[in-house]
């Protein structure tokens, strides 16, 4: 699992560096200032969500089990959820799309409880 969670959180982090400068500069004449910044905010939780995943890729390591895999999977449905919405919400315009945003949110929040709890259990 280490393995994994490290190389997922690499690939995403590589991703969100690719996609930030995107939409810092491929968009800039595209869409509107609110959407850019729509757009940064699904950057940055990507970026910071792929550093948890280098952490849940440590936790699995130290602390093995359920908890801290458990954690991978809701950090990577987060990004998927809450970043990837934003995304389409700023290249769509398509408001509905951020109904899902939340449930990405949710995801992020319980993958970290599910982190805490790995810890926990673990000592």
């Amino acid at each position: 699992m280490t393995e994994r969670w490290f190389a997922i959180g690499a690939w995403l982090g590589a991703l969100g560096v690719g996609l930030g400068a995107f939409g810092a500069h491929g968009l800039k004449t595209r869409v509107s200032a609110e959407m850019i910044a729509v757009w940064e905010t699904g950057s940055r939780y990507q970026l910071l969500h792929a550093l948890a995943l280098l952490a849940t890729g440590w936790a699995c390591e130290r602390w093995p089990g359920a908890y801290a895999n458990g954690a991978g999977g809701l950090f990577l449905a987060g990004v998927a959820l809450f970043s990837g919405s934003l995304y389409a919400l700023a290249l769509s315009g398509v408001r509905a799309i951020g109904a899902i945003t939340p449930i990405g949110g949710v995801c992020f929040i319980a993958g970290w409880t599910c982190l805490a709890m790995a810890a926990m259990r673990g000592r």
